[in-house]
């Protein structure tokens, strides 16, 4: 069994780590694929909280509008 241990040793240590880094990069792709699945949330969030700020600058121009319109029609009269 020693002999054979001997003789092998390196294909031992070569398999060991292999499957080490096999292991370490498994867990490193779970790690990127959480944080992919955050940042698209993230921007997700960020999307809806974009559209609600062009919305309420809309509303806000259409409203200057609206009051410019009317003001243009007093000094007319």
């Amino acid at each position: 069994m020693t002999e054979t241990i001997k003789e092998f040793w390196g294909v031992i240590v070569a398999i060991v780590t292999l499957v080490v880094w096999l292991v370490r990069l498994e867990a490193r792709g779970v790690a990127n694929a959480s944080e992919i699945k955050r940042i698209w949330t993230q921007r997700k969030e960020d999307m809806e909280a974009a559209k609600e700020s062009r919305d309420m600058v809309n509303g806000k121009l259409n409203e200057m509008s609206a009051d410019i319109k009317q003001l243009l029609r007093e000094v007319k009269r």
